[in-house]
């Protein structure tokens, strides 16, 4: 008679598979309760958390190495946003009925590779079982230099407004996944890498430090995320859409139906950097972002008036958008 296979406990599972990403010393090898953490001198802490859960922000038939990326990449762009460099993170795994170990360890291979990428290390957190879906909490600890910490409050009427990489990427890929959207191979293959593996603009904070003026990551939409920085500073903004960065892939998208500019606009997961900087400074923050390896581009200024960003379509009509960005609710 066949026996089942028992499936490893909470302490096997740290002692294989998370306790070896535990590299920082104040992690104790995950084994106290607690860890310990001091900033360097003349710095602060920056924190922030993510959740991400099956069925909202992923897929349950995702890869688990991607969903270990893109679980912790979100919470690195949060602090690249805020000029922060990344320490480490605490990461709470509550695991499905159906969850197996070969899962788990795929899983943190994911964040060992991300870990290595980004040097970062493991400090602690807690696995549990999951009443429902996969559900993953990560809060990532950065620092930056007193007084240092770029806020969505800051930006000043006559900025110039900018945003990181390309835009609508992950948006697309999420509608190829979802068979809502066909499109060749090549653009497919794109697609949804961009919305599977986040890219989270680390090395562009330490130049926001020097010239934003407000900066957010953008992941619940373009437009959306941009009312967010007028609505905390008190100002509004305008952006055309000719100067939007587009990926071949996303612009063959909208030559062929021009619809899907609103999925570029308004659909998130793209985590690139929206930012205000000074009129005087926009050629040093270029020039400092394209040495530091991320491209920028200028989609618009900020001005007076309602904090729900105006959009300039092709002949300068403002647009009419039925949303403004994704919503989880």
């Amino acid at each position: 008679m066949a026996t089942r296979k028992r499936r490893a406990g909470e302490f096997t599972l740290i002692e294989r598979y998370f306790r070896p990403l535990a590299t920082s010393a104040g992690a104790f090898g995950l084994l106290d309760d607690a860890a310990l953490l001091t900033p360097p001198s003349r710095e602060e802490l920056v924190l922030t958390v993510d959740t991400v859960a099956a069925g909202v922000h992923f897929f349950s038939d995702d890869p688990a190495i991607s969903i270990a990326r893109k679980a912790l990449r979100v919470n690195l762009s949060d602090l690249a946003a805020k000029g922060a460099t990344p320490l480490g993170y605490l990461l709470s795994l509550a695991l499905p009925k159906n969850w197996t170990e070969k899962w788990v360890q795929n899983f943190s291979k994911g964040l060992a590779e991300d870990q290595a990428e980004f040097g970062i290390s493991l400090l602690g957190g807690d696995t549990t079982r999951a009443s429902g879906g996969l559900t993953i909490t990560i809060t990532a600890i950065g620092t930056v230099p007193k007084k240092g910490i770029v806020r969505r409050a800051g930006a000043r009427i006559g900025n110039a407004v900018f945003v990181s990489g390309t835009v609508g990427d992950a948006a697309l890929g999420l509608a190829v996944k979802r068979s809502k959207l066909k499109v060749p191979k090549k653009d497919e293959i794109f697609l949804r890498d961009r919305y599977l593996h986040p890219q989270p603009r680390v090395q562009l904070a330490p130049v926001l430090r020097d010239y934003a003026t407000s900066a957010m990551d953008v992941s619940d939409g373009l437009i959306g995320d941009l009312a967010h920085i007028c609505r905390a500073s008190g100002v509004g903004a305008t952006i055309e859409v000719s100067r939007l960065p587009l990926s071949d892939a996303a612009r063959n998208v909208i030559l062929r139906d021009r619809k899907k500019l609103a999925t570029v606009l308004t659909g998130g997961d793209d985590y690139e950097i929206l930012a205000t900087v000074e009129h005087r400074n926009i050629g040093r923050f270029v020039a400092d972002a394209f040495a530091s390896g991320v491209p920028v581009a200028q989609i618009g200024w900020v001005g007076e008036g309602n904090p729900l960003p105006i959009v300039l379509g092709a002949k300068g009509r403002p647009l009419r958008l039925k949303e403004l960005s994704h919503t989880h609710f």
